[in-house]
């Protein structure tokens, strides 16, 4: 079975900060009136937001700007969320905002050696960000984004300035918040990713690498504040697009083997262990080895989750010493099991929606049942079968 969801790609070869992912929000779609609607609810007053245009190179890109007249309380914490929940926003716009902000405490709290409940924001506790933050919440609620994929992220070198004094680049935070996430290194002395946007990044964050397959429904170009000093445009680009997801998994892993001193009476057995284990599809397909002597590709596909007792299987119930593997694509159509009428009763099927229409694939085993019960040639319950209407499909319940 699939469903549609909409879904949208961090492009972050410049980096990413709060107010470059809100801009790119705002341009790829987000209504400022509805931005400053509801960010009015969070009971904020004393800043004034600025949505402007500017060229970066030859793009055009939103920027975006909150000017206030605090000087960057130390807010903790406990502060930020009594914020957020006395707010009247939706709740899951409150959950997504809260969470981006835990992800900030406990590196700070890390990084200064306290725990996160005592850490007092600086930069991270101004209006400013909090406005980044929680904007960055309702835009992603606003457009519907079910799902962000993103881009690795591109590390820098040399020193920043801040609340805490001179720190190395990138952010000892920031290194905190990326652990566990792709990055690489760039010759840039200059700073790409900022705290704000590494949590972002990793509180919402599905996945990490190449742009995901998608009907792609809109761009949006969030500049940064900021000249990069080899030239190029310090934007953060957001690809939305709408996808349609299968219910089972899309991302496979494959196990294969050669086998050439085991006997394949036992595959049998075998298959059906690998298939209680999880396995997708089993397969055992004879090949010539070295010295000319006969032997078997044994290969297995399976959720990656499943893939370890899977392995261990194999190695226990046929005489390989190792295995190799790979992580792999598939598409799949959509598909029901349930059953259709026939002269001899209910018979399971599998009814599959293919690009020109609906097809029905009978299960061997209930042909078989049926074929046995009613002294007919297995044949002939299949093309019974295949003379069922669309109509008479009844879902498994």
């Amino acid at each position: 079975m699939t469903d549609q969801r909409t879904i949208a790609y961090i492009d972050c070869f410049s980096g990413i900060s709060g107010d470059m992912f809100l801009g790119a929000l705002l341009d790829a779609g987000l209504p400022e009136a509805e931005l400053r609607s509801q960010l009015s609810l969070l009971g904020l007053d004393g800043y004034t937001l600025t949505v402007g245009k500017k060229s970066c190179g030859a793009i055009a890109a939103t920027t975006l700007s909150v000017e206030s007249s605090e000087n960057h309380p130390h807010r903790t914490l406990a502060d930020i969320r009594q914020l957020i929940a006395a707010s009247r926003l939706a709740e899951p716009v409150k959950a997504t905002a809260l969470a981006i902000f835990s992800l900030l405490a406990e590196a700070e709290g890390k990084v200064h050696g306290k725990p996160a409940d005592t850490v007092h924001f600086h930069e991270v506790g101004g209006i400013d960000a909090i406005i980044d933050i929680v904007g960055a919440a309702i835009g992603l609620a606003c457009l519907k984004i079910t799902h962000l994929h993103c881009a690795p992220l591109p590390m820098p070198r040399g020193w920043v300035q801040c609340a805490h004094g001179r720190l190395p680049l990138p952010a000892p935070a920031v290194c905190e918040l990326l652990q566990g996430m792709p990055a690489y290194g760039v010759e840039l002395n200059q700073e790409l990713v900022t705290p704000t946007g590494a949590a972002i990044v990793k509180a919402l964050a599905a996945d990490f690498g190449p742009m995901p397959a998608m009907t792609i429904t809109g761009v949006g170009y969030g500049a940064g504040s900021q000249e990069l000093a080899n030239g190029q445009p310090n934007i953060l680009r957001l690809i939305l697009g709408t996808a349609r997801i299968a219910v089972e998994a899309q991302e496979v892993e494959v196990i294969e083997t050669h086998l050439d001193d085991w006997s394949p009476e036992t595959f049998p057995y075998l298959s059906e262990r690998l298939f209680f284990l999880g396995a997708l599809d089993v397969a055992l397909i004879p090949i010539q080895m070295k010295k000319g002597r006969p032997g078997f590709l044994l290969r297995v596909i399976c959720d990656r989750a499943a893939s370890l007792a899977i392995k261990e299987c194999i190695l226990s119930e046929t005489t390989a010493i190792g295995l190799r593997f790979r992580t792999e694509q598939r598409w799949t159509l959509p598909r029901e099991i349930g059953t259709v009428p026939t002269r001899w009763g209910e018979v399971k099927v599998k009814k599959v929606t293919t690009p020109t229409g609906e097809v029905f694939t009978p299960e061997y085993e209930d042909c078989r049942r049926v074929a046995i019960a009613q002294g007919v040639s297995i044949k002939a319950v299949y093309a019974e079968v295949a003379r069922a209407e669309c109509t008479d499909f009844t879902k498994d319940t």
